[in-house]
């Protein structure tokens, strides 16, 4: 690294070409598997293992870590010197792409769900420190056709900047990349449990855009492995995000050449643990923090990986897996969530109050 003029001027990032798809490495892998004794003995012995993607490294870490090294990739190959995304206010995709782009010296806009005024804490306060551009649009709904539209008005903004702009879009045309970067996350879910000698019944993974779920369901499919890998809705209800997974999944397979075809019944998705709605805490939700947190020490949060582990807890007490193998938890990371969220919130939620 050198500074040129009071600028830091970062090395050209190493693009490393696999069998899979081009990424730059910018995480922390393989993350740790790690058996959650205390959790299980709560759960009445049920065997429970924490796969840890919060520990992925990058911009405090998270599942979406795996995909920005595969679309930065893409987007450094296309020579572009600006990300632009959008999601929600709270965006664990958007603060770790904010974090990839101030790693590799790019600009960053992002484009939140929301309206401006909003408490800057959680991931908010994270994506001003990283150094994004930051625009609202007053929507909750990502599938709402004025979210391309100024996305759209973004990038030609940029370009007549003199910008290169590359759009980073996950319910777009980022979709099939962004499942196929977890074609290695498979592989090495695989090893671990090879490595120590389990076969899990399940994987239990968040379902938000649903390409995490796709990826891994295309990848344990093309391995010939027999996890049923389910899905905890936290956004989109399973009526809506089934198709779409299967789609994504596909997609992710032509790209990679696999030959492999991911049918609905490959994977489940449950949305029960969905409540009034996203980012809304539920109780069982705060139930399943509270749980994870005074029997691991593991810190989830109320939009995801609660809802997530609420699933998993749902489904054990009412006897599913009893005697099928052991589980594993996708903690898929999102922890800055959490604290956008007072003490106050959880406690009306806990009592099945909304804020």
């Amino acid at each position: 690294m050198r500074v040129t003029s009071g600028v830091i001027v970062a090395p050209a990032p190493e693009i490393v070409s696999t069998r899979h798809v081009e990424r730059v490495a910018l995480g922390a892998f393989p993350t740790p598997l790690e058996r959650a004794p205390r959790l299980e003995e709560a759960l009445g012995g049920a065997d429970v293992w924490i796969k840890r993607e919060d520990l992925s490294g990058l911009a405090l870490g998270g599942n979406k870590v795996r995909q920005l090294e595969t679309l930065m990739a893409q987007a450094l190959a296309a020579g572009a010197d600006t990300i632009v995304t959008t999601a929600a206010a709270q965006s664990n995709f958007c603060r770790t792409t904010a974090g990839a782009a101030a790693k590799l010296g790019l600009h960053c806009v992002l484009l939140l769900r929301g309206v401006p005024g909003l408490p800057l804490d959680g991931n908010l306060l994270l994506d001003r420190l990283l150094g994004a551009e930051i625009e609202f649009i007053d929507t909750k709904d990502p599938y709402d056709p004025a979210v391309p539209q100024q996305l759209q008005g973004i990038m030609d903004r940029l370009r007549a900047k003199g910008r290169r702009p590359y759009l980073a879009h996950v319910v777009g045309t980022a979709g099939a990349v962004g499942a196929a970067a977890y074609l290695p996350m498979a592989e090495e879910l695989i090893a671990q449990w090879t490595a120590r000698a389990i076969s899990p019944a399940a994987l239990y993974v968040t379902a938000g855009s649903g390409l995490t779920l796709a990826g891994l369901a295309l990848g344990l499919k093309w391995l010939g492995w027999r996890t049923r890998v389910v899905g905890i809705c936290a956004q989109m209800p399973a009526s809506f995000l089934h198709p779409l997974v299967v789609q994504r999944a596909n997609e992710a397979s032509a790209l990679l050449g696999l030959g492999t075809a991911i049918a609905a019944e490959d994977f489940e998705l449950d949305d029960r643990q969905i409540g009034p709605g996203y980012g809304m805490a539920t109780a069982e939700a705060v139930e399943a923090i509270e749980l994870s947190a005074q029997t691991e020490s593991l810190i989830l949060d109320p939009v995801y990986t609660g809802k997530c582990m609420a699933g998993l807890i749902a489904h054990v007490r009412a006897g599913r897996w009893r005697s099928e193998g052991p589980l594993v938890f996708l903690h898929s990371g999102g922890t800055p969530t959490l604290f956008a969220y007072g003490s106050d919130r959880l406690d009306q939620a806990r009592a099945g109050r909304q804020a």
